[in-house]
């Protein structure tokens, strides 16, 4: 049995370009974490070498640039969905930046403690930077609550719509890859 090294190699490839793709859209459970900014950056890891193995048709550029525009419109429309939903309650920026810092730390901490439990801490503790943040603001606890059950239901929004760029993101890559 002889096997290609070319075919082996590209197999090799689109493994791991699918692989990260697959930590991307998972990643996009944390508020914090760029999961379609590295999906992205699979595919143009990819493309560059496909296109240095002179591989890449008009047909991949074109799935390529469609990969492109849903990163971008997906990472608009999450920031979109969060902002809206927390400042039509009147939620400052300062509580909305607590948030984010405290997902960003939370993730960073536990992700090497629990992996499992990595995207539960970033999500718990943004939402606890959040209640911290308002309840030293408005001094009612329950008020502070219903921040932090708006900032819930903004990311839940915000996750589906993501998470749906993401899934057409890895569709659109695997058309490529398949054909």
């Amino acid at each position: 049995m002889i096997i290609d090294p070319n075919a082996l190699g590209e197999s090799i490839l689109q493994a791991l370009t699918l692989g990260i793709m697959l930590v991307g859209l998972l990643g996009l459970i944390v508020p914090v974490f760029p999961g379609l900014l590295i999906m992205w950056l699979a595919t143009l890891f990819y493309a560059l070498l496909e296109n240095a193995a002179g591989r890449m048709a008009w047909i991949d550029w074109t799935l390529f640039a469609l990969i492109t525009v849903l990163m971008v419109v997906g990472n608009i429309i999450d920031n979109i969905i969060i902002a809206r939903k927390m400042r039509g309650r009147e939620i400052p920026w300062r509580s909305i930046g607590a948030a984010y810092l405290g997902g960003l730390v939370g993730t960073m901490v536990f992700a090497p403690i629990v992996t499992i439990f990595t995207p539960v801490a970033g999500v718990a503790a943004s939402l606890l930077s959040l209640f911290g943040a308002e309840w030293l603001r408005l001094r009612q606890p329950r008020l502070a609550f219903a921040s932090a059950r708006s900032y819930m239901v903004a990311w839940g929004w915000s996750f589906t719509a993501v998470f749906g760029v993401g899934v057409l993101m890895v569709i659109l890559w695997l058309l490529w890859a398949m054909f």
